[in-house]
This record gives structure tokens, sequence and C-alpha cells, in this order.
């Protein structure tokens, strides 16, 4: 099994940037696709970024498309998002998880593994 722990939440203003990272244990993540994922507040969750296994190509929700940045280091199990240019519509629970998804990198419940979350609020 994988446990995942996000980090890099936090409360910043109206275009500003943070990084968020999710530290995996467990398993090397090597082998899983990795997404990040968020729900806001009577929302539902969706999906923001993922990043397959094999050559690290990458997808976007359009919300976030030219804003946010997926990465991954596989020799530090760790999974990034770095979030520029925030907006108060970005505000929501992030969650990272992991998986074998065979439809696409952004439906959640093709992913095995979840984290605990960590919050990004961003003011207007």
């Amino acid at each position: 099994h994988v446990q995942l722990v996000e980090s890099g939440g936090g409360s910043v203003q109206a275009g500003g940037s943070l990084t968020l990272s999710c530290v995996a244990s467990g398993k090397s993540i090597a082998t899983y696709a990795m997404g990040w994922f968020r729900q806001a507040p009577g929302a539902e969750r969706e999906g923001v970024a993922g990043i397959d296994a094999e050559v690290g190509s990458t997808i976007y929700a359009d919300s976030v498309e030219g804003r946010f940045t997926i990465s991954r280091d596989n020799a530090k199990n760790t999974l990034y998002l770095q979030m520029n240019s925030l907006k108060p519509e970005d505000t929501a629970m992030y969650y990272c998880a992991a998986g074998q998804p065979w439809r696409s990198l952004l439906r959640d419940v093709e992913y095995g593994y979840w984290g605990q979350g960590t919050q990004v609020t961003v003011s207007s």
C-alpha cells in the first residue's frame, strides 16, 4: 500500500503562488500515475492535474491550464503542484492520489490511494 501526505497549503492573496507537495511512503510511486484533485465546500471533487508513470505526460483541467504545473520526483517519492496566479475560485481542499487509471488521469474513481488533503485559501 501507498501512504500519501500532502503539505504546502495555506492562505494567499489572489495572484499569489503556492507549491504543494505530496510525499509517499510504503511503496515507490515510480509505477503509479499520480494526480491532484480538489474539493470546495458544497462541490464535487474535481481533477486538477495528472501525470503518468511511464513518460511523465501531464494533463490539466481547463480551469488551471497555464497556471498550475504538476511534476514528480520518483527518487524522492514526491509529487508536486506548482500553483501560480491563484484565484479565489481555486480555494479548496487539495488531495493527491496514486493509482493506475485506465481512462483518464483526472477521474478520481480510477485512483486507489489518497492523502488527507491540504487546504488552499485564496482571498481577493
